[in-house]
């Protein structure tokens, strides 16, 4: 049966289960309920003013503040059924704006991305971004002060590090005793030194991209903007361009980072030894504690254990896979020495190296980009079937605990543009998968709960994603934030709605025991064995001794499904089901309160979901 629905009738449905005895998960997990995290893009975050002028100053577009994170403010992200804020665009980053009133240099904007600049292109890790606070004398204090009030609320907080790269200008102007910064003492001379934190081009001047199609700034006059930097000898740039004039499309803004691989490839440092990746955090301390290691290594340590002592929870690293394995050991044991239960996220791409940056490396979670994420947005797109989640799941079933999931952050497009879905209502099967499918982390961008679309042509960055170079504003977020109030005073009823059910499904995720425990997909037994089974259905159950879920998501926009979804006698023996009729009861909303049919050891549950709806059913 095939019919249009308008939003307002959509929902989400949670049924749960039975008090019987279940079999473990695999892999034993620590935390007693599922992490939300909320990444938010800070000097974003609480701007109200709504000028997007394109390539716009900070006093035209205006900028958010330390203190927009009010109370209240805080208070809404945790109401919304989060657990911790990754707190993006914290260290001191390149930026065309003038602080030489508090000793800080100007940068030169034929190096920096847009006007407000990269927050991957670090320039003092010791110190914030001055744009960020209401004194910037005092701006190391104010983010003190954020850190704590986010601790009052009952919040973790995350912030970057970028290992892989730095500014080309980097300049500490806050080092603590005894810290010097990254070149201080290089050799230049020689393309590689162990020691050295560069790479270098001898003898050879660093030179402007240029390109036909871009100009710094898009074109306005700055003092500083004239197609030259002084770099000489010129560095390897953050990407691993060795080119003294990379291109416009290399990291150019940005220097590598030399953690001892030589320019053969070949590493430079001890290596741990077989069996590690069994190993705790505590062994590999102990393995590093006596061993020789490249100076840009102990600067990284030096830094992170820096921030843990000012009250950050955790971090999220910048293109980890690009800094070796053996450095996130060392690194990583260092952290856990000193707080066991710090949040440590990996952005990481190749899947082959998953198990070695989660076991050696001793990351805690890594994103699921290439998996989970780009299968969902095909599905979403029409560019694959929901049946292809189910080999996803089988093929990190072994580490689906540290795989972390989402459908938005700073480098993707926003689920609400046209480049994704273009409604963000389409989304919501895949979110409800992406936040229940695991024991693993759920992350959600802001605006994300919305629909934030992210239409603005901005200056450096382009429609599809909200700007992280520019001076912008977020409109739909603005809607919700109403002038400071945060109470979405100013969103229309389908921002509305869509907000209540994030906030709905969040909420239930983080309650939920049956969610850290196993998971069993039924979709291919249906596929296989029920004639009326449609493919656009995708369907698991999720289980412990506690409670069990029938999850049900129907990806189809326009299509409504009534048929019956079989449970297998597999897991109704694994339940201890015996025949007769189990009353399952919706949880987020209280509506269609359904019944589970066991007979001749099988279960069957008659379906009747509208477009787009999704069912979570407690039995």
């Amino acid at each position: 049966m095939r019919k249009k629905i308008t939003w307002i009738t959509l929902t989400t449905l949670l049924i749960v289960g039975c008090n019987q005895s279940e079999k473990p998960m695999k892999e034993e997990t620590t935390e007693e309920g599922k992490i939300v995290v909320y990444q938010v893009f800070t000097r974003l975050f609480g701007n109200q003013n709504e000028t997007n002028q394109p390539w716009g100053t900070i006093e035209q577009n205006g900028v958010g503040k330390f203190d927009d994170f009010t109370n209240k403010a805080l208070q809404e992200i945790k109401d919304l059924g989060v657990t911790h804020i990754w707190y993006t665009g914290i260290p001191h980053h390149a930026l065309v704006n003038d602080y030489t009133a508090y000793g800080i240099s100007n940068d030169d904007p034929d190096v920096v991305k847009g006007r407000a600049g990269s927050p991957y292109a670090v320039k003092d890790y010791y110190n914030v971004n001055p744009d960020l606070a209401k004194n910037p004398a005092n701006r190391l204090q104010e983010f003190e002060a954020l850190i704590a009030r986010t601790h009052q609320n009952d919040l973790k907080v995350i912030i970057d590090i970028v290992p892989n790269h730095i500014a080309r200008k980097y300049e500490g102007k806050t080092n603590p005793k005894g810290v010097e910064d990254f070149g201080a003492k290089d050799n230049t001379t020689v393309e590689y030194d162990r020691n050295n934190n560069f790479y270098y081009i001898p003898n050879t001047p660093f030179e402007v991209p240029t390109d036909a199609n871009y100009q710094p700034l898009g074109g306005q006059k700055h003092p500083l903007s004239d197609g030259k930097f002084a770099e000489n000898p010129a560095k390897w740039t953050g990407n691993g361009s060795r080119a003294a004039k990379p291109s416009i499309h290399d990291w150019y803004e940005t220097v590598k980072i030399n953690y001892g691989i030589k320019p053969d490839g070949s590493k430079d440092f001890p290596l741990l030894p077989e069996g590690y990746h069994q190993k705790d955090y505590k062994a590999h301390f102990a393995f590093w504690k006596d061993k020789d290691v490249p100076s840009s290594w102990v600067k990284f340590k030096d830094i992170a254990l820096y921030w843990i002592a000012k009250g950050v929870d955790g971090f999220r690293y910048d293109m980890a896979e690009m800094v070796p394995v053996e450095f996130w050991s060392y690194m990583n044991s260092h952290i856990k020495m000193k707080n066991p239960k710090a949040f440590l996220l990996a952005e990481i791409y190749n899947p082959a190296e998953y198990r070695n940056y989660i076991q050696l490396g001793k990351m805690d979670y890594l994103y699921d980009k290439v998996e989970l994420y780009d299968t969902l947005k095909n599905i979403v797109q029409g560019r694959g079937l929901p049946k292809h989640i189910a080999n996803i799941q089988q093929g990190l079933a072994d580490i689906e605990h540290h795989m972390m999931h989402f459908l938005e952050n700073h480098d993707e497009q926003r689920v609400a543009s046209p480049e994704f879905a273009g409604d963000p209502k389409k989304v919501l099967p895949a979110m409800v998968v992406s936040a229940t499918i695991g024991t693993s982390p759920t992350m959600i961008y802001f605006g994300q709960e919305v629909g934030e679309p992210g239409a603005q042509d901005t200056g450096f960055g382009k429609p599809s994603r909200t700007s992280i170079f520019d001076y912008v504003g977020v409109p739909h977020h603005q809607k919700w934030m109403n002038g400071g109030k945060f109470d979405g005073g100013r969103l229309n009823e389908e921002e509305k709605s869509l907000r209540d059910y994030y906030k709905r499904l969040l909420n239930f995720t983080i309650k939920s025991k049956a969610l850290m425990g196993a998971y069993h997909e039924i979709n291919t037994f249906n596929i296989e064995n029920n004639p009326n089974y449609e493919q656009g259905l995708f369907s698991y159950v999720r289980y412990n001794n506690q409670e069990k879920l029938i999850i049900v998501c129907n990806f189809y926009q326009n299509t409504s499904v009534n048929h019956d979804i079989i449970l297998p006698k597999e897991l109704i023996q694994k339940w201890q089901l015996k025949d007769g009729a189990y009353a399952l009861k919706e949880q987020l909303f209280g509506k269609k309160n359904v019944t589970l049919t066991v007979k001749k050891g099988e279960g069957r549950i008659t379906l009747n979901l509208l477009p787009l709806e999704s069912v979570i059913w407690k039995m």
